[in-house]
């Protein structure tokens, strides 16, 4: 390789912003899973792990924080890859009975994050928030604070009472 390409190969690198400089992650919740799809058969739920519009394979992780017959419980949760890129697969490993909020966590390099509070009572989701803030002109994801998490579980949105 000549001196000359050396150069264009490093000044190609230099000029192209890396992925992790250019916008923080993005995190979508698909539920119900697709019973059809091998790869999300017997899923609680999907999550799609994103920069801008295109699906990534960042890294997935989270907690299920729960109130089960007046106890508070933590469950670490465990996320196999779909066969789609950035794509992760999520079976219920935190029972069918009490409160829980299920944070999950998309992460892109050391401080980018996005991160949805699943709420889900007795096994059925009841919310997916992906709390957001606004920088300049763009809506980028919000850390999320154990207080937010507290709150998730404490203020419940109202259920809609089955009439016969």
């Amino acid at each position: 390789m000549s001196r000359m390409s050396i150069a264009i190969a490093f000044a190609t690198l230099v000029a192209v912003p890396s992925v992790a400089s250019a916008g923080p992650p993005w995190i979508s919740i698909e539920l119900p899973a697709n019973p059809y799809d091998r790869a999300t058969k017997g899923a609680f739920l999907v999550v799609h792990a994103f920069h801008h519009g295109t699906p990534m394979g960042f890294p997935v992780s989270g907690k299920a924080e729960g109130i089960v017959n007046g106890q508070r419980k933590t469950v670490e949760l465990r996320f196999d890859r779909g066969e789609r890129d950035g794509t992760y697969v999520l079976k219920n490993s935190w029972g069918n009975e009490g409160e829980w909020t299920l944070v999950i966590s998309v992460t892109q390099g050391e401080n980018d994050a996005a991160t949805a509070l699943v709420q889900v009572s007795n096994a059925k989701v009841i919310a997916v928030d992906v709390p957001t803030e606004q920088r300049g002109d763009w809506t980028v994801p919000k850390k999320v604070t154990l207080a937010d998490v507290e709150s998730t579980l404490r203020d419940r949105p109202t259920r809609m009472a089955v009439r016969p």
